[in-house]
């Protein structure tokens, strides 16, 4: 969550999944002007609740009980109206070739499309996640800017990864 703060504007609008990842981001972001901020994950609709220069949106949707997000054809919908200067995002395995993907084809479906409408795709995941596959794709690595991981950006684990992504 840290490392990831500084990536978070101030003002504008952004998403945020339903991960727990996100969620620690959510409830140590501060300093806010007017910042809107799209979510599909119910925990993480309720941290934003109260803080100051923060509107969050939920997307609605079914509730997927293996993943806590809501997916679906609602989900997809609300997601595709919106124009994003960042996505944040996590994955349940992020492989060097492939890219990000999840458990639950329901929620790389909603994750595909917050990505398509976000200016900046940052996917944050912890070196555990690194090296492995899920079920399914959430997007490859084209659409994604920064990759932030809780590795020092110069470790080993790492170098597979670069070039791909700006890595932090």
């Amino acid at each position: 969550a840290a490392k990831l703060l500084p990536l978070v504007p101030s003002s504008g609008a952004i998403a945020i999944d339903a991960s727990s990842t996100m969620l620690r981001l959510v409830n140590v972001l501060d300093g806010a002007r007017d910042l809107t901020v799209i979510t599909n994950g119910q925990q993480t609709f309720l941290a934003l609740q109260g803080k100051p220069g923060i509107s969050p949106v939920l997307t609605g949707g079914s509730l997927d009980p293996r993943t806590d997000s809501l997916v679906g054809p609602v989900a997809l919908r609300s997601a595709e109206t919106f124009l994003l200067s960042h996505v944040f995002v996590s994955a349940a395995a992020v492989d060097p070739v492939l890219g990000p993907s999840e458990a639950a084809i329901e929620d790389a479906e909603v994750k595909r499309v917050l990505a398509t409408r976000a200016a900046t795709v940052v996917l944050a995941a912890d070196h555990t996640k690194l090296d492995h596959r899920a079920l399914a794709v959430d997007f490859g690595w084209d659409a994604v800017d920064v990759l932030v991981t809780d590795l020092p950006p110069e470790h080993q684990a790492l170098d597979a990864y670069r070039g791909l992504a700006e890595v932090r």
